[in-house]
């Protein structure tokens, strides 16, 4: 056989989950160990936050994003999708990316740069090629909000890796994801309460709309006039916790593959609120809060629970979600409030917190490798070919 028919090769969330999981296990608890001083930290001209904010958005986040939008893509439009020698050269692109953030500083300017934007620049090519060159055939007519926003993930890029304009960058790259969180919840929950429930929830076209273009808007809240970027906050989070409220999330919350997804909305309006209070009257405990209330909260939440759920189901496995796929769920719950509440409460013992919280991820990404890489490596168990 040869490598590029392999069947990681076959779709996009085949080797890009395998990275995802790889990349979440290892960066929280490699970061831990430089931020104590037990590692070197990597040989580039960054800081060391720096880097960390960028591994967290562009390697693990693009990973998932990345493999989830090869994937869906190609389903919303109908098309055969990305595979065999395509998907090769985007993994080589991704693992470029990660050694040159590792080692680049020792590199000549333009090969640094050079390996920094080869697999962001290709992979947001090809997705808006998929998306632009099928649009008439697109099942979901919003998806101009991808169109929209995969261009300007190179900027929030950018300006992370700039001294000067990281908390931008920052900004930025937390609301481009955002924005994707919120279509992908639009859809999911939906589809879910709808078949497991037999229930139908709000879905009001007007609401939906106003509630992606704030979405939308925000990406720039790092460029606008911190009471505004704060009000805006503040509207589209009660704009999301009214919605929510007709969401019926009593019924998501009776079970914990749906509840965890409620927590990641909840976590979302609860990064907004933060901001809010961040734009408006800082209090002196908001620091790095409202970007590790997403990345723990919406993303860490959300994304195990997504991993498994395609991952079994794209590979012709019933959607089950067994003690041990709930055992990760309550692993990163628990990773969440030990990063997030735990320091608000105990400050003193800030390094332990996120020691704990990096073990958590460590232990619930090392569980989610050892169970679907298997999967993701092998053929569909339902004879369809990919």
């Amino acid at each position: 056989m040869k490598l590029s028919a392999h069947p990681l090769w076959l779709v996009g969330f085949r080797p890009f989950f395998v990275l995802a999981c790889l990349s979440g296990l290892s960066l929280p608890m490699l970061w831990v160990l430089i931020y104590l001083g037990a590692v070197p930290g990597p040989q580039s001209s960054f800081t060391m936050v720096q880097w960390h904010a960028h591994e967290m958005f562009f390697g693990f986040g693009w990973a998932v994003l990345g493999g989830f939008l090869l994937t869906s893509t190609k389903n919303w439009v109908q098309v055969r999708g990305y595979h065999g020698a395509a998907l090769m050269f985007l993994v080589a692109a991704w693992l470029f990316e990660r050694i040159g953030m590792w080692f680049g500083g020792r590199w000549p300017a333009f090969l640094f740069e050079f390996s920094n934007k080869l697999f962001l620049a290709s992979i947001v090519a090809m997705l808006v090629w998929t998306l632009a060159r099928y649009r008439k055939d697109d099942s979901y007519r919003d998806n101009y909000f991808f169109l929209l926003i995969l261009p300007v993930f190179l900027l929030a890029k950018q300006l992370m890796l700039s001294v000067d304009q990281f908390q931008i960058g920052i900004s930025m790259a937390t609301g481009l994801f955002r924005v994707a969180f919120l279509v992908m919840l639009e859809r999911t929950l939906t589809q879910f309460m709808k078949n497991i429930f037999q229930v139908d929830i709000l879905r009001n076209a007007a609401l939906d709309r106003i509630i992606k273009l704030l979405g939308l808007l925000l990406v720039g809240a790092g460029l606008m006039p911190p009471p505004l970027a704060g009000w805006l906050s503040l509207l589209l989070a009660l704009l999301l916790t009214g919605r929510l409220f007709f969401w019926k999330p009593q019924l998501a919350m009776q079970r914990l593959d749906l509840g965890i997804m409620v927590l990641g909305y909840d976590a979302i309006v609860l990064q907004l609120l933060v901001e809010f209070l961040g734009q408006i009257a800082p209090p002196a405990w908001v620091g790095a809060l409202s970007v590790h209330v997403f990345a723990l909260g919406a993303m860490g939440l959300i994304i195990p629970a997504m991993l498994i759920r395609i991952s079994k189901g794209h590979t012709g496995r019933k959607v089950v979600f067994d003690a041990v796929d709930k055992l990760v769920l309550w692993i990163m719950i628990a990773a969440f409030a030990l990063r997030v509440i735990a320091p608000q409460i105990q400050p003193a013992a800030y390094a332990v917190w996120i020691a704990l919280a990096a073990s958590c991820w460590l232990a619930g990404f090392a569980i989610l490798a050892w169970r679907l890489i298997p999967f993701l490596a092998q053929a569909r168990v339902d004879g369809k070919e990919h």
